[in-house]
């Protein structure tokens, strides 16, 4: 009954979705690589090697490509996206973020094939969605079939290399999601975007997970309006609570955010940053942040990206045993 809709959507998407190239010069390769790569040296026609990619998908016909940060990490690399074996452009990493795993490419042209981008708040458990990538990186326009078997997931992802970085508030899917499909993107039934997909569960079946695409959006809007990602910071260092930290230190709280330095380390407040201004200390507590308590489970760095440049927010901070309120202006982080 769903075969139909799925031929057409792939039909139609295919076509903008793309496998991500990273390159790099022989002299720039250290050693590791040098010997990983001997024997399977794919060197193009600038006398590099191919050191890595993913897929990425193209969301606007001047050019502009989402992918995962993880794909485009490596900042001495060259990146080539390619369309098709005979379409090959060079490609402009724009922002990579690791804290969401979001990268936005830029290559240059006019009226390339793109995906139309869905509402990730609009999806729901149980709703059917298309998986589309380069699969392993031999298999491209790979699509699989399945459904949203999770919402709201969190997960520490890693990429079997210095990459690692937590991620929430993630889809979860059974939409097979394979290595080379990181940065391709997650379908819904209507052929728009409403996922990045970057992750999945080595030893299960079935277990993947995707960026809701209102993230990159957001980001794809403050690059067009500023030409970079403008985050918020509150400029401190901290340690989220719990209850073993709590007890092994004494402390009053299993909960909130102890402002502390790392061990031989300078102040945990930036000199000059909000924290700073609003006269944070070390040793506070934060409590909450705009009435919602800080945990694991919702951090600081997660309160701030919801948060708006300029604009004030409160705090609630226990200071030797008073609760007391800060009002802070989070500023743009350089």
């Amino acid at each position: 009954m769903i075969g139909s809709p799925v031929k057409k959507i792939a039909k139609k998407v295919c076509p903008a979705v793309i496998t991500i190239i990273a390159s790099k010069d022989i002299p720039k390769l250290d050693a590791a690589s040098f010997l990983s790569l001997q024997g399977d040296l794919d060197l193009n026609n600038k006398g590099q090697a191919k050191v890595g990619g993913g897929s990425g998908f193209i969301v606007s016909k001047d050019g502009y490509v989402f992918t995962c940060a993880h794909v485009v990490k490596d900042t001495e690399a060259d990146y080539t996206v390619v369309i098709d074996p005979k379409k090959k452009y060079s490609a402009k990493v724009l922002s990579c973020d690791f804290l969401t795993d979001i990268a936005i490419l830029k290559i240059r042209g006019k009226d390339f094939p793109f995906l139309r981008l869905g509402n990730s708040e609009k999806v729901e458990l149980g709703q059917y969605v298309i998986s589309v990538g380069n699969s392993l990186g031999e298999f491209e326009d790979t699509i699989s079939l399945g459904i949203i078997s999770g919402l709201s997931r969190s997960i520490k992802a890693c990429d079997g290399t210095d990459f690692h970085t937590d991620l929430k508030g993630l889809f979860q899917t059974d939409a097979a999601i394979n290595n080379g499909n990181s940065g391709g993107p997650l379908i819904n039934i209507r052929g728009e975007a409403v996922g990045i997909n970057t992750a999945m569960i080595e030893k299960a079946q079935n277990i993947g997970f995707a960026i809701p695409i209102n993230y990159a959006i957001k980001d794809l809007k403050e690059i067009k309006k500023y030409g970079k990602i403008k985050r918020p910071y509150l400029g401190v260092k901290y340690v989220l609570l719990d209850k073993n930290i709590a007890r092994e230190n004494d402390l009053p709280v299993d909960g909130g955010a102890l402002i502390v330095r790392e061990r031989y380390g300078a102040s945990p407040i930036i000199k000059g940053s909000p924290a700073d201004k609003a006269g944070l200390k070390e040793y506070d507590i934060i409590l909450s942040f705009n009435k919602k308590l800080i945990s694991k489970d919702n951090n600081i760095s997660d309160c701030l990206n919801d948060c708006s440049i300029g604009k004030k927010v409160e705090l609630e901070v226990l200071r030797k045993g008073k609760v007391i309120k800060k009002i802070i202006v989070p500023q743009e982080k350089k």
